[in-house]
């Protein structure tokens, strides 16, 4: 482990959806860092994008004084020298200026921040953080991007077609005479590709917001429908009969390694938001009851699966196992939770690497992959 006292700032909330998740995750993560020696400064962003810090942003956060409401309430943090006009509430500069860190642990989830844009700020500021970089968290918020590049590294995936926000909000309105409207054309063409049941999905969007299982030709308008609400690209993928959900987290740089294997039985129909993070019914298996041989395949799928993203840290690889015995993998998240129910720390766990080990081993990878990546040459 590096020689303490490192000193790590812990950044959560964000204006996802997904803002609630990543408070949770971050009592988690600093908790551990405390336990392991580290020095944590707490960074919050609310939902409206403005940066906090101060005595305890994550107390004020989760409170809800982080709200628009109690704007007025917070301290806001350092300077911006780039801010819109139209933002409502940009950065603003404050007299007490972020306390200087060696490094930042992202615990952010879904859009603004596990999607590369705040991993790209953190490169231009040169400053080393605990994840993977901009290209591996864009394009696994992708899901869409990341299926081709999966695709070419040979990994098994559902069968699945997109469509764009665009293409049907442009279908409203019934075309005159005798032709179908665009929206029934949509629909016609998933239909004729795809069997019931249906999974509909945001393509930018994590915790399954804004996801939905469908069985019929209503419902399926209706999932794209609220799959429009959160993302302008919308993925439809076929359902796997009888599926179990497996899932495995990958630690590591240019050498990963995966966990044991890990199964979700969810109380639900799927593993929705609700079932992730509100219902206590869905049971967590792990090790999951599977034969060594496929949970060598699962554990080799996930390393493939992150080196074909160049991913870096962290990530949790989700399979799906059909009745058939035939294998998906579902999507890779890189920054998965780390709430009390979460099953990435869960998995290491379970593989021997307790929390504080865990956390310390991120904060390694991420000194260690800034470390080489200042030897690249940026200029002749």
């Amino acid at each position: 482990m590096t020689c303490n006292p490192v000193r790590v700032g812990v950044l959560f909330g964000g204006k996802s959806g997904e803002h609630e998740i990543s408070l949770l995750s971050a009592q988690t993560v600093i908790r551990a860092l405390d336990e392991a020696g580290y020095e944590t400064v707490r960074l919050g962003i609310t939902k409206t994008g403005t940066w906090l810090t101060g005595a305890d942003p994550l107390a004020q956060l989760t409170s809800g004084k982080g709200s628009e409401n109690g704007h007025g309430k917070l301290k806001e943090a350092g300077t911006a020298p780039l801010a819109s006009r139209s933002t409502q509430f940009p950065l603003m500069q404050h007299s007490e200026r972020l306390p200087p860190v060696d490094l930042i642990f992202p615990v952010l989830h879904g859009p603004y921040g596990e999607d590369g844009t705040v991993q790209g700020l953190l490169e231009m500021l040169e400053m080393p953080y605990v994840g993977c970089g901009v290209l591996a968290s864009a394009v696994a918020m992708d899901k869409i991007t990341a299926k081709a590049l999966f695709a070419a590294a040979g990994i098994p995936q559902v069968a699945y077609r997109t469509l764009l926000r665009r293409n049907w909000a442009e279908g409203r309105e019934s075309d005159a005479g005798p032709r179908k409207n665009r929206r029934e054309k949509i629909l016609d063409e998933l239909e004729s590709a795809l069997p019931y049941p249906l999974f509909v999905k945001p393509a930018n969007l994590g915790s399954s917001v804004g996801i939905s299982k469908v069985r019929d030709r209503a419902e399926l308008a209706r999932a794209i429908e609220l799959a429009c609400r959160y993302d302008r690209k919308v993925l439809v993928e076929e359902g796997v009969h009888e599926a179990r959900e497996l899932e495995v987290s990958v630690l590591g740089n240019d050498a990963p390694r995966a966990s044991v294997v890990g199964e979700v039985v969810p109380a639900n129909e799927f593993y929705d938001y609700e079932a992730k993070y509100l219902d206590k019914g869905s049971r967590l298996l792990i090790p999951a009851d599977i034969s060594p041989a496929l949970a060598d395949e699962i554990r080799l799928l996930s390393v493939r699966a992150f080196q074909a993203l160049d991913g870096a840290g962290l990530a949790r690889a989700d399979f799906l196992l059909g009745a058939d015995g035939q294998l998906y993998l579902n999507e890779l998240n890189t920054m998965p939770g780390f709430t009390a129910s979460s099953m990435y720390p869960k998995l290491w766990e379970a593989s021997g690497v307790p929390l504080t080990e865990l956390v310390g081993s991120l904060v390694d990878m991420a000194l260690e992959r800034h470390t080489d990546r200042r030897q690249n040459r940026i200029h002749r």
